[in-house]
């Protein structure tokens, strides 16, 4: 029996809303004077849109004399040569002539991701290997490297913003203004792991820190699509997206979204501040590790009788990286395939190789990578080593692709590369 205790006073909605609508309410008022440094919204989407225009990356790179460049223009050409394997042939490939009138579920398509995509020439190595191969290309990257290292580093930020285009994929990237750049003043290194027990954190007033930061990529780069990763950031999204600033956002793994409660307050909060027509800014959301199947499923349900199946991407780790995360070892391909019999817009990303493989290598993948400055990879002798492990991440990409295939279910790669 469904008490009617739950049910949510009209009164009470209207106490939310005066509290949102009072004109001197300085909390909201400070969302404004940030947006204000930026233009109107129909003035902040313009820029960004000319920001995001494949013609006015190229430029951009070519004035600055980028070496990316000439590697922009041999993706356009191997794409238009019909270099990469399309999708009726890939299928082909794994299942041979079985393949032939083989009916495969579309509706629940699986989006192909991999994380993370560091460094721009990484993306090349792996289409080299994707041409040679016969091998599928992710259709969403997610990138965690700091946003001003990708700006000075002959164009990378640039690059990757046009190489999405290129290939007809989704990205995400991670912006510098998160509790680990230093905004807790008593956390620092693992002898204050305790301290970020609670979430990374952006305390005091780091959260408008982070839409100031937020506005000046989506305004220079056209980057429309940003990690979010504390309870205050989430809000001020939904808020800038109200305003109508047409940028999105993805819920990081580390909000512990790890149960079907937790999962209907997120997903609720989407539905509250929805536009008229019914979007949410929030574009997907990554589950904790830790979730089964039978709980994915009960999130997707969720998703389903909330009306926003077609709006909201459920994102699960199907690898993680070998060191500094979970325990290994760890693959979750088996509760993919459950959950994606019945469910659609499910995205499999992969963090690492499968561990089988990992456990072979020299230098595994590991999280911390993630944070360390470049010029100190370098210095290492470590490029190598991390561009291995991104490729090895593309390999268990391709595992996840060829066990869907053989299960008769579907699959979103790159769709500009991949003809269907």
């Amino acid at each position: 029996m469904v008490s009617e205790m739950f049910r949510i006073r009209k009164e009470t909605l209207d106490e939310i809303n005066c509290f949102l609508l009072d004109p001197g309410n300085p909390d909201v008022q400070a969302i404004h004077r940030v947006v204000a440094k930026y233009g109107t919204p129909t003035e902040i989407n313009a820029k960004a849109k000319e920001a995001r225009c494949l013609s006015n990356l190229m430029g951009r790179l070519e004035r600055m004399g980028s070496p990316y460049l000439e590697n922009l223009k041999w993706l356009v050409a191997e794409r238009d040569r019909g270099a990469f394997i399309p999708v009726s042939q890939y299928r082909k490939k794994i299942l041979g002539d079985e393949a032939t009138g083989k009916t495969f579920r579309e509706s629940t398509s699986v989006t192909l991701e991999i994380s993370a995509l560091q460094y721009f020439p990484f993306l090349i190595a792996e289409a080299e290997q994707a041409i040679d191969g016969k091998e599928i290309m992710p259709g969403r990257y997610i990138r965690v490297r700091k946003m001003k290292e990708q700006e000075s580093d002959q164009g990378d930020i640039l690059a990757v913003a046009a190489a999405m285009q290129i290939v007809g994929a989704s990205y995400v990237e991670t912006l510098d203004t998160k509790g680990t750049d230093g905004s807790n003043i008593h956390l620092g290194g693992p002898e204050t792991i305790t301290g970020y027990f609670g979430g990374i954190g952006q305390p005091n007033d780091h959260a408008l820190a982070w839409v100031d930061e937020l506005l000046h990529y989506y305004t220079n780069y056209g980057i429309n699509e940003v990690l979010n990763i504390n309870p205050g950031t989430v809000l001020l999204g939904y808020l800038l997206y109200r305003l109508g600033v047409d940028v999105r956002f993805k819920i990081s793994v580390f909000m512990g979204n790890d149960n079907p409660y937790a999962v209907l307050w997120t997903l609720m909060m989407a539905k509250l501040f929805a536009r008229e027509d019914g979007s949410t800014p929030l574009i997907g959301f990554n589950l904790s590790n830790s979730v089964d199947a039978e709980a994915l499923m009960a999130c997707a349900d969720i998703r389903r009788r909330l009306g926003l199946e077609d709006k909201v991407r459920i994102e699960h780790h199907i690898t993680e990286t070998y060191r500094s995360i979970v325990r290994q070892p760890y693959n979750r391909r088996e509760d993919l395939l459950k959950v994606a019999r019945v469910y659609p817009n499910i995205s499999a990303k992969h963090e690492g190789g499968d561990p089988e493989v990992e456990q072979t290598i020299a230098h595994p993948s590991d999280i911390l990578d993630y944070f360390r400055d470049k010029e100190e990879v370098i210095a290492s002798g470590d490029m190598d080593n991390l561009k291995n492990n991104y490729l090895k991440k593309h390999d268990a990409t391709n595992r996840t692709a060829e066990e869907l295939t053989r299960a008769g279910l579907s699959f979103l790669a790159a769709s500009r590369l991949h003809a269907r």
